[in-house]
């Protein structure tokens, strides 16, 4: 095996060994750390995936709203496809229940069962567990914080790009 670095390696290598790369980098591992913790104790302790909790939050978040199929598509950025299998499983797991809009014929609405309401209510205190440990107590006050500033920056920057 030839140990003498090929014409472009090393600086394949410094971009690879990057502090913009490293720092990105630990942040995705981060986060993808946690939500595949938070996700494996939701399955274990309520019978939901992670993905199945953002939509309870959704509709759970302003009671009397209602809520599109499309919008909560949009609000979990998953193809449309990808949320009707999803709130498939959800009203068979008798979690949700799809009307259609009295305004719209075209508009497929969702809400809660009362079901989905009482195992929201048990994933909730499961996550905010998590969430404490993982996310909040490793920081001092001051520390989460600015980290919650910061990534609120991050979100709206990009969401005025788009």
């Amino acid at each position: 095996m030839n140990t003498t670095p090929q014409p472009g390696e090393e600086a394949a290598a410094r971009a690879a060994n990057s502090r913009l790369v490293r720092d990105f980098g630990l942040l995705i591992k981060s986060a993808t750390r946690l939500e595949q913790r938070i996700d494996g104790e939701l399955r274990q302790e309520c019978g939901i995936s992670h993905t199945m909790l953002e939509v309870l939050i959704r509709l759970c978040r302003r009671p009397g709203e209602e809520v599109s199929q499309r919008h909560l598509a949009d609000d979990l950025t998953l193809t449309s496809s990808g949320t009707t299998r999803l709130l498939d499983r959800m009203e068979e797991a008798g979690l949700v229940r799809r009307i259609p809009s009295p305004a719209d014929r075209r508009v497929t609405l969702v809400e809660t069962t009362p079901h989905g309401g009482e195992v929201f209510l048990r994933a909730a205190a499961v996550h905010a567990r998590l969430v404490e440990r993982y996310f909040v107590a490793p920081l001092t006050t001051d520390d989460y914080g600015r980290l919650t500033a910061a990534l609120d920056r991050i979100e709206t920057a990009l969401r005025d790009d788009a």
